[in-house]
């Protein structure tokens, strides 16, 4: 039987788009560097497009022909080459989480920052249990019970990412104020409980959380939300914007305007310290 195609990977695309980026940073053509490596044209074209994979040692001896000697550019990308192909937790929900979900939680894995404009919805990051429970049977209109507690699940799982030892990740979280007053009829506790979940994780250090208050100015973010992701090393930013017809990311130079763009959100959000302030406050109502 013929082998079946090579399915890439987010780490396999961000892996070809940083070789991509430093071969023509070097000056070199396609047919230059394959031909330094004793390969021909095509195989690099592959590898930069994600459709083939690179050993590491490859990506070691490709960046000696770049003349790449930053140790901090060498480490990232001969781990990124290593963990190309690697399963991650979330495997074990194949049936539930898609292509593209999977793809997701394997950057927020990968990330060092993520910083997050939410205008409806609490970042998955800072959800509470019973809020991403909630909040995902809302949004779904085909899945089973079984099913959203799986998601719900998953959801729960990935914020490990705040708490992982030795560099967890830097979530930097700007919330509307609007997604604080959400209510729901089978769980009357559960945005008490979502509040006091934000003010915990606030206590993190690696964790900012500041609210779009209701009566903010006009700003980019009235376009809908996203979230960018960074990453240690020379692997570019990559955003992500969900909408109901699935996940869509932006990578490369196209994801610098959503970081001139969060500038001016924060800008005109809540300070930190205001906007724990008013969550505390809300939760102290939910009290009464």
């Amino acid at each position: 039987m013929p082998n079946s195609p090579l399915v890439p990977t987010i780490r396999r695309r961000r892996l070809g788009t940083a070789l991509k980026r430093l071969r023509n940073d070097a000056g070199l053509t396609l047919e230059t560097a394959a031909k330094a490596m004793g390969w021909k044209g095509p195989k690099l074209s592959k590898i930069e497009s994600a459709s083939q994979s690179i050993r590491p040692v490859d990506v070691a001896a490709l960046l000696k022909v770049y003349g790449e000697t930053d140790p901090e550019v060498l480490t990232a990308l001969d781990n990124l080459a290593k963990d190309a192909g690697k399963k991650g937790w979330w495997q074990t929900y194949s049936g539930i989480v898609s292509p593209a979900y999977a793809d997701y939680i394997s950057l927020e894995s990968d990330a060092s920052h993520i910083c997050e404009w939410s205008p409806l919805v609490i970042p998955g990051l800072l959800q509470s249990a019973a809020y991403a429970r909630e909040n995902i049977a809302g949004i779904t209109t085909f899945r089973t019970a079984e099913e959203v507690s799986a998601l719900a699940e998953v959801r729960l799982a990935r914020q490990s990412v705040l708490t992982r030892p030795g560099q967890p990740l830097e979530l930097w979280a700007i919330i509307h104020e609007a997604t604080l007053h959400q209510r729901f009829a089978m769980r009357p506790t559960a945005m008490r409980d979502q509040l006091r979940r934000l003010l915990d994780a606030s206590e993190l250090p690696n964790v900012t959380v500041q609210l779009m208050p209701l009566d903010s100015t006009t700003h980019p973010g009235v376009v809908g939300g996203f979230s960018m992701v960074s990453f240690p090393g020379p692997t570019p930013d990559v955003v992500l914007l969900e909408n109901l017809s699935g996940e869509t990311y932006v990578e490369g130079d196209e994801a610098t305007p959503f970081a001139k763009a969060f500038e001016r959100i924060r800008a005109t959000a809540l300070s930190t310290e205001d906007s724990i302030a008013r969550i505390a406050q809300m939760e102290e109502g939910h009290q009464q």
